[in-house]
């Protein structure tokens, strides 16, 4: 079984001052950070070409306490059999998105790619 993973859509970061965070990279990205959607989840994010950079404030949950880099899937249900299969694990499995430990306890996140959306196009998260 190989999951066919597109590309490192996004990153994301957890802040304890969101304003701060947002200041701080959108000044050394040199990148605007937009609202997401309710869809997108809580937050803020770069839109444009390659992989989006993601804020949101820090919470308790299992994607809060560090950065985690997201990967987008088209088939976020096999990915997350495959994910158990090579011997990681499932933290928080979602519609949209899950968080996972590959086999070694590193933290990582899945998206949902959206089917109609451009492979290179972070919202197509």
């Amino acid at each position: 079984m190989v999951c066919a993973m597109g590309h490192l859509s996004l990153i994301e970061f957890p802040a304890d001052d969101p304003d701060r965070a947002r200041h701080f990279w959108s000044d050394f990205l040199g990148a605007t950070f937009d609202v997401r959607a309710e869809s997108e989840g809580e937050g803020w994010q770069t839109r444009g070409e390659g992989s989006a950079v993601g804020l949101h404030p820090r919470g308790r949950g299992p994607g809060d306490s560090a950065s985690l880099p997201y990967f987008s899937v088209g088939d976020l249900e096999a990915a997350l059999e495959q994910v158990r299969a090579l011997g990681g694990s499932v933290v928080h499995p979602g519609v949209q998105w899950a968080v996972c430990k590959d086999s070694e306890g590193s933290p990582f996140g899945l998206a949902r790619k959206d089917p109609g959306a451009d492979a290179g196009d972070p919202k197509a998260m």
